[in-house]
């Protein structure tokens, strides 16, 4: 797909140097149908977000409502199903060693280590559906229509439109983040709302209001205490889906703004910022209490984030790149072991300087630009010094390059990363390949046959991805895959537990594993209420400690799962089986 996206620039950049005039007249009146549609700007908002939806409903067939397979998953799926059941968090269980696993705290409390954002919004889909997927399905949603409000804030409603329809194709349908329960789409949301309620408090900071009296059907009608409570919800919102990530993007949109408001010739009016500051104090209050309540509620203190107990507990690879390797605990179960004595190690040592700044910046090409989106930035980059210079460029655009700049700074301070993590800035990323498409397109005649030939590009690039299948087009599987890539293959799990689904009784299945397990095949996860589940699944810790769980759960059958067996193999556990995993 890469290859067949380049040929495709590398075409258009040909056309443009020979016949730049080639469909100038379709294109033209492609644009006034587009500037006709676009100046709808609340429709056009809700149009990009419906569009997301039915176009992820569409590729079904192809894409069908996916299984979960990769730790992160069955965590969120985790917090999901604690919120569906309306708790917050959940006793620990009797026997809760043999249920340890990844991403999943037992004490004080038993509840995924994760911020409860993207639980919340799977919850709101099993509760609608059934299904979590469909919490998914509306964040992806929801993100696109967010995208195209943020660039209205900074561009004309024409490129706000396109750059909405650019966050479907390359965000919305294909990528882990609609194709898994993993997230990304939240802390999205989070970072289109800070960034596209930026100029519109700047705007509104500088004009006189009649509405200066904080009574309620006043204060709420004034737009500058709207995008006050959309800039605070953003905050929020990324507080509780990437907390790291999202501060450092905050860190520099507020730094943005007060820069503003002590250096811009045009200040504030004192009323507008008084009511500003006591519109985002508002939300951030109601933010940070209900989120120390969360903490306080899984972890008993409103300080401590589950996550933290997780690292404390299990982990020895640090988090940032200057905290010293922590010494090795105790461990439960070889698998645990494995993965962060071995794997965690040794991805850290992959994000060493050189090969980790290359590696992330591959990561954000492959999985945020591509080909297509790269190319008018590169171009822009080579141009710079040659046209304008840097000391020419204006203040917004100063602006969103510093908010840039640091973000990705602030990423390289981190022993790992994964595209999601630079969700917070996936507006930033669009907003900057649009207003480098827009230089482009001043470039006389071949620019702007490039300029146009982008977008369509992505959609051609998008349409052979949704018939690459009947066109044999291979996919390569990737965890934290792009567009146009495909996900990791299936371990067995879900297949299993649905095989147990048909089978009368409640069930427990005691999962043993090789030495030589692959500890990404996690079979180990449970719901929040193990007492009443279908079937629960337990670690393999022996005879005799085994039996202490057939002790526990003599209302179920019991199976023995041979994991690592091709395919994986379902037997009824018997008293003489000797196997277990040792540490």
């Amino acid at each position: 797909m890469l290859l067949i996206e380049t040929a495709l620039v590398l075409i258009s950049l040909l056309l443009a140097v020979l016949c730049p005039a080639i469909g100038s007249q379709s294109f033209n009146e492609l644009e006034r149908v587009f500037s006709t549609v676009a100046r709808r700007r609340h429709l056009t908002v809700l149009m990009v977000g419906a569009l997301t939806l039915l176009t992820r409903v569409a590729v079904l067939p192809i894409l069908p409502i996916p299984e979960p397979i990769v730790h992160d998953e069955f965590g969120y799926l985790l917090a999901a199903d604690t919120f569906a059941h309306g708790r917050i968090t959940n006793p620990t269980p009797p026997l809760w060693v043999h249920f340890e696993t990844f991403h999943v705290m037992f004490h004080p409390t038993y509840a995924s280590i994760y911020p409860p954002a993207q639980g919340l919004v799977l919850a709101v889909g099993k509760l609608i559906s059934g299904n979590p997927f469909w919490g998914v399905w509306l964040s992806v949603g929801v993100m696109c229509a967010a995208i195209t409000w943020m660039l209205q804030g900074w561009l004309s409603p024409e490129w706000a439109l396109l750059g909405g329809v650019l966050a479907i194709f390359r965000y919305g349908v294909f990528t882990y983040w609609a194709d898994s329960y993993w997230g990304g789409a939240v802390a999205a949301i989070g970072g289109a709302l800070v960034l596209g309620a930026l100029p519109r408090v700047k705007a509104s900071l500088s004009v006189a209001n009649s509405a200066a009296n904080p009574i309620a059907k006043y204060y709420f009608s004034d737009p500058l205490v709207r995008y006050a409570l959309l800039f605070g919800l953003g905050f929020a919102i990324l507080a509780n889906s990437r907390p790291y990530e999202g501060f450092v993007f905050s860190l520099a949109v507020v730094i943005v703004l007060a820069a503003w408001v002590l250096i811009s010739n045009r200040r504030p009016y004192r009323m507008q910022l008084k009511r500003f500051a006591l519109s985002l104090a508002l939300v951030a209050s109601l933010s940070t209490v209900a989120t120390g309540l969360y903490f306080w509620r899984v972890t008993g203190s409103p300080f401590l984030m589950p996550y933290q107990i997780e690292r404390r507990t299990y982990a020895i690879a640090p988090y940032m790149i200057w905290q010293p390797v922590r010494p090795e605990p105790t461990y439960h179960h070889a698998v645990m072991k494995k993965m962060f004595v071995e794997e965690e190690m040794l991805g850290r040592k992959d994000s060493g300087a050189f090969t980790g700044i290359f590696l992330r910046i591959f990561l954000v090409w492959s999985f945020y630009l591509g080909p297509a989106l790269a190319f008018p930035l590169i171009m822009l980059i080579f141009d710079l010094p040659r046209s304008s210079g840097l000391h020419n460029i204006n203040r917004s655009t100063g602006a969103l390059l510093f908010i840039a700049i640091t973000s990705a700074i602030g990423s390289l301070l981190v022993n790992f990363y994964s595209p999601h993590y630079s969700a917070p800035a996936t507006g930033l990323i669009l907003l900057l390949v649009l207003l480098s498409l827009r230089q482009l397109r001043g470039w006389g005649r071949s620019g702007l046959f490039l300029a146009r030939a982008i977008p369509i590009i992505c959609l051609i690039s998008f349409a052979i991805r949704t018939a690459a299948s009947p066109l044999h087009i291979p996919l390569h599987e990737f965890y934290e895959f792009a567009w146009y890539q495909k996900g990791p293959p299936s371990f067995g799990k879900i297949a299993v537990e649905k095989e147990l689904q048909n089978i009368p009784g409640k069930h427990l299945v005691i999962v043993h594993y090789t030495p030589d397990h692959r500890p990404f095949d996690e079979w180990v996860y449970n719901d929040a209420d193990l007492s009443n589940t279908k079937t629960i699944w337990a670690r393999d810790m022996g005879p005799k400690q085994n039996q202490q769980l057939l002790d526990s759960f003599r209302d179920r059958t019991v199976w023995i799962l041979y994991a690592d067996e091709k395919p994986p193999r379902l037997d009824r556990y018997t008293k003489d089986f000797q196997g277990f995993d040792s540490k």
